[in-house]
């Protein structure tokens, strides 16, 4: 059985993600004093009295409101509402209990879910504030004052909580999940990867740029296994990211980098390659991610029998730093080649953790130095005693020799490829650490 899942709403500023990073004891939701930063669903996990639950925290909810962002981030909170078993909805005894409060309220009331009422920003010690008083008027029994800031009363919270949790089963856990960054610039069509792949609106869509704040987490099964999606944020130049807001969406962005197993770098196919594809590329390659390259919206562009071609060779050429990355051409809007998007996600983690044994790597040492002789300088000849693979995630290798100012960079790029060809090393890059016969380290 799936763990029990428990989502947080209300109207906006009320305090929810601060009261979400609260309860899963990590900085995962941006919090900001602006109304609406939380846009999509954020997952998390959060324990309390030994049970697990999946914690959603949600957008603010403006019921009336016409404004596009506003209106797909109530849809967000109401795909969170008919998923959730549990709802704590949260709100905000400094402003007292206001209209929209009311309507939430009753937009829950008719959702059916068990609801749990958490009056926040209750800050001081003692008596609750004249105002907490209100909230009995929402009709959804006792209220419980709560100070997300301070933590104080998050305990009673979850008492609560877990008081209304469907009753326990046996959980299958699985740790076969490979995780996935999506990532690139504005725009190119990352949340509506997402949401072809999950077949629901996972994700707000927009042709606003920066519509995407938080990295968002979705967990993906089927026939190619199982798989969590990180949505992220687009990454522009440095010098266009002046909002605050943005600063932070770019630290979520580096960290689901930082956490995944596979990075998919999503280009726009209709705009061509850009200089902030190759950097966005390059935090992916110099954190030693598996990497895929996925060219979207491969439906919009007009073609002739070479179209495709043009453009791989164009791009193996803007990507020439990490050769060893596929180059998929797909559309997110019709689905088109996702099948073949998840083959190299799995065929790229499994290279990204692959173990070699040692005796196996000699073999193939000794084949390539056969075949092309060691570089010499000044009557020097290199010598490369032996190789063993030191670690994965990525596949590093460990070559001791008698000088390693004779391993120029061109022989270590020649035992690469032959190590890829003979292994199947497509879509991970490869290190090698070079050691002088004595070094200690």
């Amino acid at each position: 059985m799936a763990r029990p899942v428990v989502a947080i709403v209300g109207r906006p500023n009320v305090g929810k993600s601060t009261l979400f990073n609260k309860l899963i004891g990590k900085r995962i939701a941006i919090v900001d004093d602006t109304p609406g930063v939380t846009r999509d669903r954020i997952f998390g996990e959060c324990e309390w009295r030994n049970r697990k639950v999946s914690l959603i925290d949600t957008g603010g909810i403006e019921p009336y409101s016409n404004d596009i962002i506003l209106s797909q981030m109530r849809r967000q909170a109401q795909l969170a509402i008919e998923a959730a078993d549990v709802i704590i909805l949260v709100t905000d005894v400094k402003s007292g209990l206001v209209a929209t409060d009311q309507e939430v309220a009753t937009m829950l009331q008719k959702s059916g879910r068990p609801v749990v009422l958490c009056v926040n920003k209750c800050d001081k010690i003692g008596e609750p504030d004249p105002e907490f008083y209100e909230f009995y008027n929402l009709g959804l029994g006792d209220p419980i004052q709560v100070s997300s800031v301070h933590g104080t009363g998050t305990g009673d919270l979850l008492d609560a909580v877990y008081d209304l949790l469907p009753e326990e089963a046996n959980e299958d856990e699985d740790n076969e999940i490979i995780n996935v960054a999506v990532i690139g610039r504005p725009n190119v069509g990352k949340s509506s990867l997402i949401n072809r792949i999950t077949g629901e609106e996972r994700c707000i869509v927009s042709n606003i740029a920066g519509t995407t704040r938080d990295s968002i987490d979705t967990l993906v099964k089927n026939d190619f296994g199982e798989f969590n999606f990180t949505d992220t944020a687009g990454l522009r130049r440095k010098t266009k990211v002046d909002d605050e807001i943005e600063k932070y969406s770019v630290i979520r962005a580096k960290m689901a980098i930082e956490r995944s197993d596979v990075c998919v770098i999503m280009i726009d196919a209709t705009e061509g390659f850009a200089d902030q594809d190759s950097k966005i590329a390059g935090l992916a390659h110099e954190s030693g991610k598996a990497c895929i390259i996925a060219v979207n919206k491969w439906d919009a562009v007009e073609k002739d029998g070479k179209t495709m071609q043009k453009m791989r060779e164009s791009l193996e050429n803007d990507f020439s730093f990490m050769s060893y990355a596929p180059i998929v051409f797909i559309s997110a809007k019709t689905g088109q080649r996702l099948d073949s998007l998840f083959e190299h996600i799995n065929a790229a983690a499994n290279a990204n953790a692959m173990r070699i044994k040692t005796g196996m790597l000699n073999d193939i040492l000794a084949e390539a130095t056969a075949r092309v002789q060691p570089p010499t300088d000044k009557g020097r000849r290199l010598k490369i005693y032996y190789m063993t693979q030191a670690s994965v995630k990525p596949p590093t290798f460990v070559c001791f020799v008698n000088s390693s100012d004779l391993f120029h960079f061109s022989y270590q790029r020649y035992l690469e490829n032959r190590i890829r060809d003979t292994f199947g090393l497509e879509g991970t890059p490869v290190r090698f650490i070079v050691r002088e016969r004595g070094d200690k380290e």
